[in-house]
């Protein structure tokens, strides 16, 4: 290996960067809790615990409408990952859906599923995408990107209003 040939350490580099810019113009963490939140929505209805001889029985007469349930929240919060300008139809859709699985799933995968999909579907809902000119961190891309405040009016700073009064 020379020493100008790229090495692993500069390619995982570029990968964590093009990563963070691909995670920056989405809302991947309400992607990410909304399809987390589908897991034990699917899971815990299907699910048989045993406690030594004693088997317990979580499935409910809706067990299907559980695995549609959690499908469907997985499916939106990969929407909100690849398709972020729908990201308000997926937030909407995922609150409705956790809410509708508080009463057929088990009470929304015993709370966990049903907080994780309400967290992310308000997330998808909150996210704005970041505009033109402006970094991610939260700074300008350069002096000219980002005008300031407006200027004052023409005569403002010599007092001059229009020939009206402030009281």
């Amino acid at each position: 290996m020379s020493a100008e040939s790229p090495g692993a350490r500069e390619r995982i580099s570029r990968w964590r960067q093009s990563f963070r810019m691909w995670r920056w113009q989405r809302p991947f963490w309400a992607g990410l809790l909304t399809l987390l939140g589908g897991i034990p929505i699917i899971y815990i209805p299907y699910a048989d615990p045993s406690l030594d001889q004693l088997s317990f029985r979580l499935a409910t007469t809706t067990g299907s409408g559980s695995l549609i349930i959690g499908v469907l929240l997985i499916v939106l919060g990969l929407t909100m990952w690849f398709q972020p300008h729908s990201r308000v139809f997926a937030g909407v859709a995922a609150i409705l859906l956790g809410l509708v699985s508080l009463v057929v799933s088990n009470l929304g995968g015993f709370f966990v599923g049903f907080l994780l999909t309400l967290v992310g579907g308000a997330m998808g809902l909150s996210w704005v995408p970041v505009k033109e000119g402006r970094s991610p961190a939260g700074g300008t891309a350069g002096p000219d990107t980002y005008p300031g405040p407006d200027p004052a009016p023409a005569g403002a700073e010599n007092g001059q209003n229009g020939g009206h009064r402030d009281t």
